[in-house]
């Protein structure tokens, strides 16, 4: 019984009905959304209000300079490490430009010690070998003065002769040297000349002859003997034991 009165109630057969306008959805729904935003902005009003009196956007204010300083300290002693940086990497270039300069010096001055030395032995060989060019006698005509010959290693044989004419407006010579060896081979005697034979030389006061000679394997030399021939006449000879 109730449920019929009440449907009556609700519905057009109903004793008292009033009849209104209907608003739309959209307006009803902008309507909305303005509120909601007037809300929202007194809302966010409040907060900032809030901050303001609780003075906690000082402290951020404090906060944000304090790092922007720091941040500023950082980069200064960041370029100042760079700088330091940069002069500790010109002072080890210097140091290795330096150092290659001392050790070309060095180089430098140790072939010069090594040519120093490889003239000075030069120059005693030569002062000896030139002693010999003071003449004993006069009117000798052709003689060997120096015959020399030593054996740096068991395979080469270097030699040197100095053939001079003791008078002192002699003519100019022209003759020949021969050099030949003698040793053992294989318990044997074994002799030689020079490859090519006697060479042709010419000398007014002094000639310097030299050379080398390829030992034959399993070869001990013994002697060398230097000789001054004229046509076939020998003018002068010397021999010499190693």
């Amino acid at each position: 019984m109730r449920l019929r009165l009440l449907r009556r109630r609700l519905t057009i057969s109903a004793p008292h009905m009033a009849v209104r306008s209907a608003m739309p959805w959209p307006f009803r729904w902008a309507i909305f959304a303005i509120v909601l935003g007037f809300c929202a902005a007194i809302g966010l009003w409040a907060f900032e209000f809030g901050k303001d009196i609780a003075g906690l956007d000082g402290g951020a204010k404090e906060d944000l300079q304090r790092v922007r300083s720091e941040l500023v300290a950082l980069r200064t002693e960041l370029a100042d490490v760079q700088a330091q940086r940069d002069r500790a990497q010109s002072v080890a270039n210097t140091a290795d430009t330096l150092l290659t300069t001392e050790k070309t010096s060095q180089e430098r001055l140790l072939a010069q010690v090594k040519q120093l030395e490889e003239d000075n032995h030069k120059l005693r060989d030569d002062l000896g070998f030139f002693e010999k060019l003071i003449p004993t006698a006069r009117g000798e005509g052709v003689a060997i003065r120096g015959l020399q010959a030593e054996l740096p290693t068991n395979s080469q044989l270097k030699w040197q002769v100095l053939v001079i004419q003791a008078n002192k407006n002699a003519q100019e010579f022209n003759g020949r040297l021969e050099i030949s060896l003698t040793g053992v081979l294989s318990g044997k005697p074994w002799a030689t000349v020079l490859p090519g034979g006697p060479q042709a030389i010419k000398i007014r006061q002094y000639g310097r002859i030299e050379g080398e000679f390829a030992v034959p394997p399993q070869v001990v030399v013994k002697g060398l003997t230097a000789k001054v021939l004229e046509g076939e006449a020998l003018r002068a000879t010397q021999t010499i034991k190693l």
